[in-house]
């Protein structure tokens, strides 16, 4: 009988005994699912959870309207995935970066300056691809791998971070025991809360509108940011859409006039998008619905806590300027996954980290809050000091190359 007992209560602690991973990915976005492909393909066992499944239709409701501009160094680690197989043969070049200031008396390009990658080296800047079709094919990737279970559909409920392991309970009751957790769920991080660690956050007053168009004139692989006030107006270059050139848009104003745009019956709303656009690539037709979100800034007080890394928004968030928000969530796990070769989640990988990670965010935060108050100027000398300094700095070439190799982060 005492056997028996002794049997039955080892199997009862097999049954409760959390499963075991190298990593562990909280959260399911675009960088989540890198970060889960980026391990799997570094030989780690890797979970990766999100509260709800990857939306990868455009028409469905909820779809990601958003583009994705991924600059030359995130290729790399696109590469090492085994993710950019699947998305270059859907992916549009970015060769030029144009910006206009349309900040005079009427809505028309006053100043246009060309940010030619050629100036660089013989690669575009980076290559766009739409949001909805990157949680499509990534997820794909995913589903090849026998290391990584993706699991839609079941969030974080709790975390207990120790210096040996990090525990993470499940929404579905489950327990997993990983020596490395990564927190890539977002701008309101369960895990970074978990962990204590809070954020510094700015709010603009600022809402983005993102969708795409169809328009009368090719793009030529040119993006293109206008600036008035309110936030920049982008243009990124995507595949023909039904044998018309197409591009999506991210239009950046004050949340009452974002508001009101969207309140507007589809002839005025087609009449304010194309003064908006200067008639740069001729009349702009929407193509999808309209979405909108919040612009804030935020960073973490700190990127690392016992066995745990956070990356992407649960790091940092920054305005939609430049392309730089996913690239730099993806410089985040380029350094995570080197790191990690050998003991992922372990003090020192995650003390080097937190030391060479944070202080580099914190400037270039700072940077693109620079850039987008100025988009946001509204008075008109301000407006025309604006243009002044982006033609100064435009003439002079080191200065024009200095800030391409900012822009894309490297030297």
């Amino acid at each position: 009988m005492a056997a028996s007992g002794a049997a039955t209560s080892d199997s009862a602690a097999r049954r409760n005994a959390p499963e075991q991973t190298d990593v562990l990915v909280s959260g399911g976005g675009i960088a989540g699912l890198i970060a889960a492909a980026g391990f799997g393909a570094d030989g780690h066992r890797v979970i990766c959870v999100d509260p709800a499944p990857p939306i990868t239709v455009e028409g469905a409701a909820g779809s990601d309207l958003r583009s994705t501009a991924f600059l030359h160094p995130s290729i790399r680690l696109l590469e090492r995935a085994g993710l950019w197989q699947r998305l270059r043969p859907h992916a549009t070049p970015l060769q030029i970066m144009r910006i206009i200031d349309a900040g005079g008396a009427e809505p028309v390009a006053r100043l246009t300056r060309e940010f030619d990658a050629a100036d660089l080296s013989d690669e575009p800047f980076g290559w766009n691809l739409p949001n909805w079709l990157l949680r499509r094919e990534i997820a794909a990737r995913l589903d090849e791998m026998d290391n990584v279970s993706f699991r839609p559909g079941t969030a974080t409920a709790g975390l207990t971070a120790r210096s040996d392991t990090a525990i993470v309970t499940l929404s579905d009751g489950s327990r997993v025991s990983a020596r490395l957790v990564v927190g890539a769920d977002g701008r309101n991080s369960a895990i970074r809360q978990a962990l204590g660690i809070g954020v510094r956050t700015t709010r603009y007053g600022q809402k983005a509108l993102a969708f795409a168009v169809t328009h009368e004139l090719p793009h030529h692989n040119v993006s293109t940011e206008i600036h008035r006030s309110g936030g920049p107006f982008t243009l990124v270059p995507l595949p023909d859409r039904e044998g018309k050139p197409s591009s999506a848009v991210i239009w950046m104003e004050l949340g009452p006039e974002v508001n009101r745009l969207m309140e507007l019956p589809p002839e005025a709303f087609a009449e304010e998008l194309n003064a908006r656009s200067t008639g740069v690539l001729g009349r702009l037709t929407l193509a999808t619905r309209l979405t909108a979100w919040p612009i804030i800034s935020q960073i973490a007080d700190r990127f690392t806590g016992p066995r745990t890394a956070l990356v992407a928004e649960a790091a940092h968030v920054v305005p939609p300027i430049g392309a730089q928000g996913l690239n730099m969530s993806l410089a985040d796990l380029t350094l995570l996954l080197d790191l990690s070769r050998d003991d992922p989640g372990s003090a020192d990988s995650l003390s080097r980290f937190q030391r060479r990670r944070w202080p580099e965010t914190r400037l270039r935060v700072a940077g693109i809050d620079a850039l987008n108050r100025a988009s946001m100027i509204a008075p008109r000398p301000l407006r025309d000091l604006r243009a002044l300094g982006l033609g100064a700095i435009y003439g002079i070439a080191p200065v024009r190359r200095m800030m391409m190799k900012a822009g894309l982060n490297v030297t």
